[in-house]
């Protein structure tokens, strides 16, 4: 086992942390036996249903995105509460959001708002979100192996164990615009990936969620990396005023350096696999089939021509480039579509902090500070310019018919603006957006009260909303997996589909 001590770090609630970080080799699912794994599977029953989405986007808006001045406008609450944008009509009657949405407001039929979610995890605990396991934790700055599993994390056991739903891929399906290439997606097309980086990498942190935990490191999303940085000629950010961050995301190790050709890269890996089974005979065997496996997958993502190209941006249309926004978030967005239209099945963009690594955007979506501009200069314009683009990029190829697509935070805000113009931490009442496949458009589900300070109508748990997304997909969401010691657990803890938003 190695250990590594970073330095501490801040995050806005003022907790601070020594992280560490531990690498060894670690087992797939705890070290029980396949008799164990199959006793567990026929327990769970049935796993798989049909199902209207084959795909999953998840567009997560770390910090809490303060959904009253986005999808629940108030504008008969009080001065101080109501916050400084009004409320505008969309192609649905009677549902309205934010003025600085308007390209939004022509996809409502398309789309499905969720008013009343909630929980009491704590804020900024981003497992609930991704798990719907919803319990406090110690210390929102770092993950742990013994966490349950995320929604691509059990997608991609489930593609391991031959049990995820088929894509129908083959002559039958129709799909596609006149740029579209057949998927090449199969048994050995990763099922999750995790775009522009690891979730709090901008803070030098590790936050909980998007891992596999218990399942096993195998089952982790293949996570990219990014070099931000931000345009010459913009002013200098601080906190509260935030400046549009650049870049796009890239594989690891994705270029063979120095003309190392694949052959000779096959040639190292089986060198390599001597060297580990010298090693197979001091150690456990389960661990070191773990890493390998690991390793296996790190290769084939290496040595694969439609992974690559996935991520090359340089020969799609510049004009779709343009329509995306050219920023982190839609370069990430577009390669997220790109990896779906290659059989990826869940893709996660996240709009995430950049400060402690690269001081662009402090505040990413935890607005304590100057909510309303940050919101109306910053963060809706791209949001609403990529979140529609992408609707319309899936809708011109035939795939969001197929793709369920989600936004989402770990949390809201407060309803009380507070002395610097921003609202604060909140988890008793906030919005989820989902649109595409499995949904139906033009619905509202659930109520706040007046102030959008608590649920008034139809509670809805992170369990809830991980159920109706697994439902989406065709996967039961009574379904179980086992932990490390074999003991079955629900992938949705509990939760419920919401079947008054599916179609």
């Amino acid at each position: 086992m190695i250990t590594m001590l970073g330095s501490k770090r801040r995050c806005c609630d003022g907790m601070t942390r020594r992280e560490t970080l531990k690498a060894g080799a670690l087992t797939a699912l705890g070290g029980f036996s396949l008799a164990d794994l199959l006793r567990a599977e026929a327990a769970a029953g049935t796993t798989t249903r049909r199902g209207k989405a084959k795909n999953v986007m998840l567009l997560f808006l770390l910090g809490g995105a303060p959904t009253q001045d986005m999808w629940d406008l108030k504008p008969e609450a009080p001065d101080g509460i109501r916050g400084e944008f009004k409320p505008v009509a969309t192609n649905v009657p009677g549902i309205q959001i934010s003025e600085h949405l308007p390209r939004t407001t022509k996809w409502l039929d398309r789309m499905a708002i969720v008013r009343s979610v909630n929980h009491k995890a704590g804020c900024h605990n981003t497992l609930p979100c991704y798990t719907g396991y919803e319990v406090p934790v110690a210390d929102n700055t770092i993950t742990k192996d013994g966490f349950p599993p995320s929604m691509g994390s059990v997608c991609e056991w489930l593609r391991l164990n031959g049990g995820l739903p088929s894509d129908g891929a083959g002559p039958t399906r129709q799909r596609g615009g006149p740029n579209y290439a057949a998927p090449h997606g199969g048994p050995d097309m990763p099922a999750y990936f995790y775009l522009p980086c690891y979730l709090g990498w901008g803070q030098a942190i590790r936050r909980a969620g998007p891992y596999a935990g218990f399942l096993g490191k195998r089952c982790d999303p293949i996570f990219t990396e990014c070099a931000p940085f931000m345009d010459k000629d913009a002013p200098a950010p601080a906190p509260g005023t935030p400046r549009t961050v650049r870049g796009e995301p890239f594989l690891p190790n994705s270029v063979l350096e120095g003309g190392l050709t694949i052959d000779a890269l096959n040639s190292r890996r089986t060198l390599l696999s001597q060297v580990d089974e010298q090693l197979r005979r001091g150690e456990a065997q389960n661990a070191f089939t773990s890493f390998d496996r690991y390793q296996q997958r790190a290769f084939d993502v290496l040595t694969s021509s439609t992974m690559r190209a996935a991520f090359d941006l340089a020969h799609e249309d510049p004009k779709l480039v343009d329509r995306y926004g050219r920023t982190l978030f839609g370069n990430s967005s577009l390669i997220g579509r790109r990896l779906i239209e290659s059989g990826v099945r869940f893709v996660n963009v996240t709009w995430d902090l950049f400060w402690d690594r690269i001081k662009i955007d402090y505040d990413a979506w935890d607005t304590h500070t100057r909510n309303f501009s940050i919101l109306k200069d910053n963060k809706l314009p791209g949001l609403d310019q990529t979140y529609t683009a992408l609707l319309e990029d899936l809708e011109h190829r035939g795939l969001l018919d197929e793709t369920l697509v989600v936004i989402m935070s770990e949390m809201g805000r407060t309803p009380k603006i507070n002395g610097s113009a921003g609202r604060d931490h909140w988890t008793y009442c906030y919005s989820v957006v989902l649109a595409g496949a499995g949904i139906r458009g033009g619905s509202v589900y659930g109520a706040s009260d007046a102030h959008a300070a608590y649920v008034k109508d139809k509670p809805v748990s992170t369990s809830d909303i991980c159920a109706t997304i697994y439902e989406c997909l065709g996967i039961d969401s009574d379904m179980t997996v086992p932990d490390r010691t074999g003991r079955p657990v629900p992938i949705a803890h509990g939760g419920r589909p919401i079947r008054e938003i599916l179609a």
